[in-house]
Formats: C-alpha cells, sequence, structure tokens
C-alpha cells in the first residue's frame, strides 16, 4: 500500500499505526505549502493528508477512517460493539472539536487574528473535558488504540501554537507516556526532522536572492 503524508500533520498518525502493527508500506511525501508530491500530483482534491492507496487499487482519505482501516482486526481496534463505538466518539472528539475546531486556524498563517482568537478560545473547554476524562487512566478506550495514536499526533501541534498544557497534568503525563512508544517517538523525530529540512530547503533560494549586506 501507498501512504501520502506530510511530516507532522495529521498523517503522522497513519504512519505510526503501520510501524506499531509492522506493516509495510510506501510513504509518499506530500510538500506542506503546494500541496503536491516531488513529481507534482495532487493527490487529493482539497490537497489533504493523509491518503492511502490500497494494493487492490482503492483510494481511502480521512484520518479517522484511514486509521480503522489499517488497524482492522488488530488490538488498536475493538470488536466489542460498545467499545468500538467510544472509538468512534473519541475519534470524531479529536477530528472535529480539537484538530479542526482549534488547530487548523491556529496553525494557517493566512488565517485572520479574529478566526485565531475564537480558535484558541476554544481550546479550554475541550482541554478541560480531556483532562477530566484522562484524569484516572492512561488511554481514551480501557487500552492502547487508535485514537490514542490521533490524539497525540493532534496535541503535538501544542508546540508550534499558543496553545498551552500548563494546567492540565493528566494530559501532559499521557503524552509524555506515549512518547516513549517507540514507534510514536520514532516519527516525531524522523517527522520533525524532515520538516525543519523542508523548511531550509524553502528558504535557500530566498537567502540566495537577497542582496549581500
Amino acid at each position: 500500500m501507498k501512504l501520502f503524508y506530510t511530516p507532522l500533520a495529521c498523517s503522522m498518525a497513519t504512519r505510526i499505526v503501520l510501524e506499531e502493527l509492522g506493516r509495510p508500506a510506501e510513504y509518499i511525501p506530500v510538500d506542506h505549502k503546494t500541496r503536491l508530491t516531488a513529481d507534482g500530483r495532487k493527490v487529493h482534491p482539497l490537497g489533504l493528508v493523509p491518503v492511502l492507496h490500497t494494493d487492490d487499487g482503492r483510494v481511502l482519505t480521512e484520518n479517522a477512517a484511514i486509521l480503522q482501516y489499517i488497524a482492522a482486526d488488530t488490538e488498536l481496534v475493538p470488536s466489542d460493539p460498545w467499545d468500538k463505538t467510544q472509538l468512534q466518539q473519541w475519534l470524531s472528539f479529536i477530528a472535529t472539536e480539537l484538530h479542526k475546531a482549534v488547530f487548523i486556524a491556529l496553525l494557517d498563517k493566512t488565517a485572520p487574528e479574529g478566526a485565531k482568537a475564537y480558535a484558541l478560545g476554544n481550546a479550554a473547554p475541550r482541554l478541560g473535558l480531556l483532562e477530566q476524562h484522562l484524569a484516572n487512566r492512561d488511554y481514551l478506550l480501557d487500552h492502547y488504540s487508535v485514537a490514542d495514536i490521533y490524539l497525540v499526533t493532534v496535541l503535538n501541534w501544542c508546540q508550534a501554537t499558543p496553545v498551552r498544557l500548563d494546567g492540565y497534568p493528566a494530559i501532559q503525563r499521557y503524552i509524555k507516556a506515549l512518547r516513549t512508544r517507540p514507534a510514536v517517538a520514532e516519527n516525531l523525530m524522523r517527522d520533525t526532522q524532515q520538516y525543519l529540512q523542508e523548511l531550509a530547503a524553502a528558504a535557500a533560494p530566498i537567502a540566495a536572492a537577497s542582496p549581500a549586506s
């Protein structure tokens, strides 16, 4: 299978799941600015990632759907009907109440200040709900799941936004514990290095074109 991704985007969650399960895949980067692959392909009409191409030629988009597809029939996706519904609940919460309602505008350099202020204002009640849920538990469900992998990926964006976790000790403990998992730690390190390399490469032509002082 082929996974189209952008470093440090939500597609990192898919890579973590694949590596947690030891499943091989070809990883194809999509530029975070142009939304194109190195050969100029646009793999999603909206320029979004992740996009999964399966071995039998099917195409799947939307992170929550991809996570459940690649982890189906494994310990990362529960089989019990109630537990599976709880998984859907948390994947929906992460996607809509955190990913979209908080972080999208804060990470978008073109978003107006009013939109950024509104998004930042959304953070506290949502993080408060999450803090309460994690106060006496290690995972969102009763065991490690794709929802935890999606959540730790999204919360990593706090480092690039004004969202602060100082008043949320349970969330901080949760993130620290998940980052000790090899697949999470390795992808965080790899994606960070790749992202910094992309920034340096993008800045190089600008520096070269600047007049000498």
